[in-house]
């Protein structure tokens, strides 16, 4: 990693784990395979950022620690990028091993349990099929129809006034980093 830590893939630990390995990977990593329009590829953690305002807005009471797995719910992907589903089906089991292993360490090094509660995993997951949909429309090209039926149709009091944003990745970053020093700042 660019911080200097040695990840072991097939046997993470906490300790070599850091933020700002993580924001760099995740604003490199395209979602949509880069098949998205505009003059920057829409990053996981552009995506990230998003999901976790998403997740804020349909749990305004949720404590900083479930605002920060929200952000986090795609951060093994700075090691592994990000697959699309059938991709992942077709890789078979290991893959969803290695992701389990990677959230596990991920989570501990933050102050999370490995395992999500499954409520607030289900949470998390509604605003990333909120977030899926809006970049659907709004840069991957769908049609609202189709994104309706491939991902559900949003509340739009939910969505309100978000927009997908594409942004440098050097921007993102630092707006990634920062937003995780601000809940782990929340979560004391």
């Amino acid at each position: 990693m660019l911080s200097g830590r040695r990840l072991d893939l097939l046997d993470p630990t906490p300790v070599d784990i850091e933020i700002e390995d993580i924001a760099h990977g995740l604003s490199f990593v395209a979602r949509w395979n880069g098949q998205t329009v505009g003059d920057f590829a829409y990053s996981v953690a552009e995506h990230s950022l998003l999901v976790e305002r998403l997740f804020d807005r349909m749990n305004p009471r949720a404590p900083a620690k479930w605002r920060l797995a929200a952000l986090l719910h795609d951060a093994p992907e700075y090691v592994i990028g990000d697959m699309i589903s059938p991709v992942k089906a077709a890789v078979g089991p290991g893959y969803d091993e290695l992701d389990k292993r990677l959230v596990a360490a991920i989570h501990i090094r933050f102050g999370l349990p490995a395992s999500l509660p499954p409520a607030v995993k289900k949470q998390i997951k509604k605003a990333d099929k909120i977030s899926a949909w809006m970049e659907a429309i709004e840069i991957a090209g769908f049609s609202t129809a189709e994104a309706d039926r491939f991902f559900g149709k949003p509340d739009p009091e939910v969505i309100g006034d978000l927009a997908i944003e594409l942004r440098p990745p050097t921007l993102v970053r630092a707006d990634y980093t920062a937003r995780h020093h601000a809940l782990i700042a929340e979560i004391g």
